[in-house]
């Protein structure tokens, strides 16, 4: 990784960008100069702990934040997947407004966001239901899914078309409503 950011620090028409769901500390000494974006991704705290296992707990990814910008980084925010059930409106406004009170201004001044709704397929949930059901009352939601072929040939499970774009419309206005200095770059 450190090789990477390296080599975008000398190419002037580009810039390094990588999502993740780990606290790194590794990364604060490779000196990126503004020419790596690092999307930290998040969700609620309790979703995460049922959904993102094996990854650092979302308390410690948003310490994160500041001293990855301090260390050089543009640092954004990727809320994914947004997973929706009973009660993630208020789930997703805590996670807004901590964020809002922990992040400093040089972070917001600088601050955007993805937005990518969840995308599921029957494979997973053959495997989920083998190792980690409980997960699969959130996710295997086919009274709220419906099927989509991929650009690739294979069939995924997204929120039905007619509800997605207003589900999606109600997160944006809630993030604006908690963060309104948070740019979003692209929503799916």
């Amino acid at each position: 990784m450190g090789d990477l950011v390296a080599l975008f620090r000398t190419l002037p028409n580009a810039k390094g960008s990588f999502a993740t769901k780990w606290v790194n500390p590794d990364l604060l000494g490779y000196e990126p100069q503004g020419r790596t974006r690092i999307r930290m991704s998040l969700m609620p705290p309790a979703l995460a702990k049922l959904l993102d296992v094996r990854t650092s707990p979302v308390a410690e990814r948003i310490a994160a934040i500041p001293d990855l910008h301090r260390a050089g980084y543009e640092v954004h925010l990727n809320f994914s997947p947004v997973v929706l059930h009973e009660g993630w409106e208020a789930e997703w406004g805590a996670l807004f407004e901590e964020l809002d009170d922990l992040l400093p201004a040089a972070v917001k001044d600088q601050l955007a966001a993805e937005i990518i709704m969840l995308t599921y397929n029957r494979d997973l949930h053959e495997i989920n239901l083998a190792w980690h059901p409980k997960a699969e009352d959130l996710l295997w939601r086919p009274d709220i899914q419906e099927e989509k072929v991929s650009e690739s040939g294979g069939v995924n499970l997204r929120y039905r078309t007619r509800w997605k774009g207003r589900w999606l419309q109600r997160f944006k206005d809630l993030l604006a409503s908690r963060m309104p200095y948070c740019r979003v770059r692209y929503a799916f």
